[in-house]
């Protein structure tokens, strides 16, 4: 099964539990998603989806994190809700460990020995870890990483 088909039978249980939050959320994604397949002309494979549920999920959490900033507890605690609703469609996050390894081998591979080599070395990530890693969390760890080399 597809992550879209699996999106769309999680809707249909959420209409038929009547769960109106989660029924929400994932309208809000489909959406996305099918604005992403007007756009481009062209049916999404699973890769492409989950690039519309990080954005998704990015996107929530810097709402969620103004709301907090702002003293709107309850549109923050939405927002997380949604956070939680959307990241059971993404694949297993990587901790931080396994994103460290990853990069020492990233910079094994391509001789970075510096914060100039971060664009090369984060071109060498990319494909790696996206989708299973924060890709604001590699880069932070990836200029770590490149600093300690100097």
């Amino acid at each position: 099964m597809s992550l879209k088909q699996r999106i769309v039978d999680d809707m249909k249980s959420a209409m038929k539990a009547r769960d109106s939050r989660r029924l929400s959320a994932i309208r809000l994604l489909l959406a996305a998603i099918k604005q992403r397949e007007v756009d481009e002309r062209t049916e999404l494979d699973d890769a492409a989806v989950t690039a519309v549920v990080e954005r998704a999920v990015k996107q929530r959490r810097d709402a969620a994190a103004q709301f907090a900033d702002a003293g709107r507890d309850e549109l923050a605690a939405a927002e997380k809700f949604e956070i939680e609703v959307l990241g059971a469609y993404l694949p297993e996050q990587l901790d931080d460990a396994a994103i460290e390894a990853a990069i020492a081998t990233a910079v094994a591979d391509t001789g970075s020995s510096g914060p100039a080599d971060m664009g090369r070395l984060m071109a060498a990530l990319k494909p790696v870890l996206a989708g299973r890693a924060d890709m604001a969390r590699v880069s932070s760890l990836a200029r770590k990483a490149l600093a300690s080399r100097c």
